[in-house]
């Protein structure tokens, strides 16, 4: 028997057991999307249930089910109050009334927030199995989950023998572990959205400013997935990417990308975050060309520069006229979060080459709301600035709007808004004065 076998089976135990020394007030982050622990989650809610827990802080981004339908549970709210670094389904109505409260981020600087205004009392991640070295992986989470992990005062990992093995800065050694659970439980995993008309035009029309060569990064819906389709005959591509995605597996299987031209980690797949199936993850699964680092060094706008021909593809839900626009603001309320949309807006508009392109649908609500707005109402939050918008896309054309007045700004954005919308935006641009 190994120095670390004995030392993994000496702080292996059960999840009940692993989360008895929690205590009333603490402060806990758990790993997000794929890499949520579902029996570390569902010990916690126990206790919390049964009383011996309270007075609980925990900290969440995108949750999936295994936190919806354990700490998030409504019914805990009265022990247990929930943050949120990103809204996703899972915790949008909670927010909405005021049951988990947003936390504003620029997803590249949550570990310096951990690092420097935090005090985590613990942490609790699923990884990888140990190897013969003593070492696991992050696997599908490094983001902030890897910084967290090594700035608190106890690590509750969660082995978990389907999560991937992957390199780059993903390792953790056992030493740094506390207590370790084992769950060999299949990773959850997201469905692609359908693809709608609208994203395969504008799909087309990405793909055509994306030089061979290039480097890109994809966020999330349905119109990256159908830019990924019609990348297909380029050549020599590379992946510097805050999510790694399905779509990205069908673009290296078929040789689009192999990143030898890459001045930043030539020939990796470099990520911070992974989301898909099965698939996705056997393809991680000790694949040294996947690497993946913390979401502070991914997403920083310095580091995403280093690569020559970045191209960053997101989306939004509304733009107005003087360029503005929003990504996380509906209804009056947070629909999901900044994560690292202004990251690579900056950084890949300052790559030699480089292009920030932000895509979107036209209208809203079947065709009887424009996205195209004259102004964002009252409290409505911008997430991408009017002086970092760069390229914006709709099914009715891009536009270029570095460089331009507020004029030629304003006329360029209403030229991409749906036609049976457009005189209302001129008549709302001269009584804004923009023309």
């Amino acid at each position: 028997m190994s120095i670390y076998t004995s030392e993994y089976r000496q702080k292996l135990t059960t999840p009940q057991k692993a989360v008895e020394k929690i205590k009333n007030g603490s402060t806990i982050v758990h790993g997000l999307v794929s890499a949520e622990p579902p029996a570390l989650l569902a010990a916690i809610a126990d206790r919390a249930r049964e009383g011996d827990l309270k007075d609980i802080k925990i900290f969440s981004l995108l949750p999936l089910k295994h936190a919806a339908e354990t700490v998030l549970a409504p019914d805990l709210s009265d022990c247990i109050q929930a943050y949120s670094w990103f809204v996703g389904a899972s915790d949008r109505a909670l927010v909405k009334v005021g049951l988990n409260y947003f936390v504003p981020n620029h997803f590249h600087q949550i570990p310096r927030i951990i690092r420097d205004f935090m005090d985590i009392d613990v942490t609790i991640t699923t990884v990888s199995p140990m190897d013969k070295t003593g070492y696991f992986s992050f696997g599908t989470a490094n983001d902030y989950t890897s910084t967290a992990a090594r700035h608190c005062k106890k690590l509750i990992i969660e082995v978990n023998e389907n999560m991937p093995r992957v390199f780059g800065d993903s390792l953790l050694h056992i030493s740094e572990v506390d207590t370790i659970v084992e769950n060999h439980v299949p990773l959850l995993e997201m469905i692609l959205t359908e693809t709608k008309p609208e994203d395969e035009i504008i799909g087309s029309y990405i793909a055509e400013m994306v030089p061979d060569g290039a480097t890109i990064q994809l966020g999330a819906g349905g119109i990256p997935n159908a830019v990924a389709y019609h990348l297909m005959g380029h050549k020599d591509l590379g992946i510097h990417t805050e999510t790694f995605r399905p779509s990205m597996v069908d673009l290296i299987e078929k040789g689009v990308v192999t990143g030898r031209r890459k001045t930043l980690h030539p020939r990796k797949n470099v990520f911070t975050v992974a989301l898909g199936t099965k698939r996705v993850f056997e393809f991680m699964n000790n694949n040294p060309s996947m690497e993946s680092y913390p979401v502070s060094y991914t997403n920083d706008p310095a580091v995403i520069a280093q690569n020559d021909d970045m191209i960053s593809i997101n989306a939004l839900l509304e733009v107005d006229l003087l360029g503005q626009c929003n990504a996380e603001f509906l209804g009056g309320s947070q629909f999901s979060g900044t994560g690292g949309q202004l990251d690579f807006v900056r950084g890949a508009f300052d790559s030699r080459g480089g292009k920030s392109i932000l895509a979107f649908y036209s209208t809203a609500r079947n065709g009887e709301v424009s996205r195209v707005v004259p102004r964002f109402e009252a409290g409505t939050v911008v997430t991408t600035p009017r002086m970092d918008t760069h390229y914006l896309v709709t099914e009715y054309g891009v536009v270029n709007l570095k460089g331009k007045s507020t004029r030629d700004r304003a006329l360029d954005i209403i030229s991409i808004a749906h036609p049976k919308f457009r005189d209302d935006l001129l008549r709302e641009a001269e009584n804004m004065y923009l023309i």
